[in-house]
């Protein structure tokens, strides 16, 4: 008999999700119309949890799960999953760590070059029609240069040292904030952060820091000062979204490019029209190839669960 899997996100890759029925009874939560009676059904069978960073999984759902051996989140994230808990069961709590790291670090760049050299404000000129309009020079504002920027980054991980070694590439100088210096790296460590972004061009937050909230808040922009940009790929709680919007708005900072969200989907409203502002839905890992590698790391974690093993990329065991 095949184990059941308790499947609470899609997977978007089409590979992986025949992989997973062929392996195993699916179970995919977020496709039944009433999903309390569903687990009242079906939950006494489950032995793994595939979830989301986002979502996770509440220690009410997994104590409705007697024979559960493994939650395996397809993300980094694991702020949503009760990990005492899952420790005090000795259950294996696992990410696809590693897997979201170039693309992430790209995303990072990508959106500090859009921002910089305004890429979506001057795509929605030309798709507005407006520069047959306007074609003297002085219809648009000059942009910054990102090559030779000095680059604080906070959050000196996987991510951090991928962003630090690409912007490194532009001849940008980098230095970095985290909770102690690091080992082993070249780039110059500065414990205080509202130093650091005193002393940044552009501030890219990269930290994982789940349980982490505000750390970019008006003293932060203030620092950052109004030729200064801030870039978050990491959490969108990391950053105080009243006080960002705030200094954007009375420009005290030059401009952002932010891919995450304090209360996803939701965005603020004031930023939604602000044309030194670049946005993204969380799509920073949304490649095929980084969803695939994702997809095979839970496939992987599930594997060496149910056969008794210590997960590669356990958390809590």
């Amino acid at each position: 008999m095949k184990p059941h899997i308790l499947q609470l996100n899609p997977i978007l890759v089409p590979s992986i999700n025949a992989r997973l029925d062929e392996l195993y009874t699916m179970h995919r939560l977020f496709e039944q119309a009433d999903p309390d009676a569903y687990i009242a059904t079906h939950g006494a069978a489950v032995r793994g949890v595939i979830t989301g960073g986002h979502t996770g999984i509440s220690r009410a759902l997994m104590e409705r799960l007697p024979a559960l051996e493994v939650v395996a989140v397809n993300g980094v994230g694991t702020d949503a999953v009760d990990l005492a808990y899952a420790r005090s069961r000795g259950l294996p709590v696992t990410g696809t760590f590693g897997a979201l790291t170039e693309d992430v670090a790209d995303m990072a760049l990508g959106l500090l070059l859009a921002t910089c050299r305004h890429l979506g404000a001057v795509d929605r000129f030309v798709r507005g029609g407006l520069w047959p309009k306007f074609p003297q020079p002085g219809a648009l504002p000059l942009a910054r240069r990102v090559s030779g920027m000095r680059v604080g980054i906070v959050g000196l991980g996987r991510v951090g040292r991928a962003v630090a070694e690409r912007v490194g590439a532009f001849g940008c100088p980098v230095r970095y904030t985290d909770l102690r210096e690091m080992p082993g790296v070249t780039w110059a460590f500065e414990a205080d952060l509202v130093q650091l972004a005193r002393d940044s061009d552009a501030l890219i937050v990269c930290a994982a820091a789940d349980q982490a909230r505000d750390l970019i808040d008006a003293a932060v922009l203030e620092a950052l000062g109004p030729r200064g940009f801030l870039i978050n790929v990491a959490r969108g709680r990391l950053v105080k979204e009243a006080d960002l919007v705030r200094a954007l708005q009375e420009r005290r900072i030059a401009g952002a490019g932010l891919d995450v969200f304090a209360d996803e989907p939701n965005v603020p409203p004031a930023l939604l029209d602000m044309d030194n502002v670049v946005l993204q839905a969380h799509r920073a890992s949304a490649t095929e190839e980084t969803r695939a590698a994702m997809g095979r790391m839970v496939l992987d974690s599930l594997a060496q669960a149910l056969a008794g093993e210590r997960p590669v990329h356990s958390l809590t065991t």
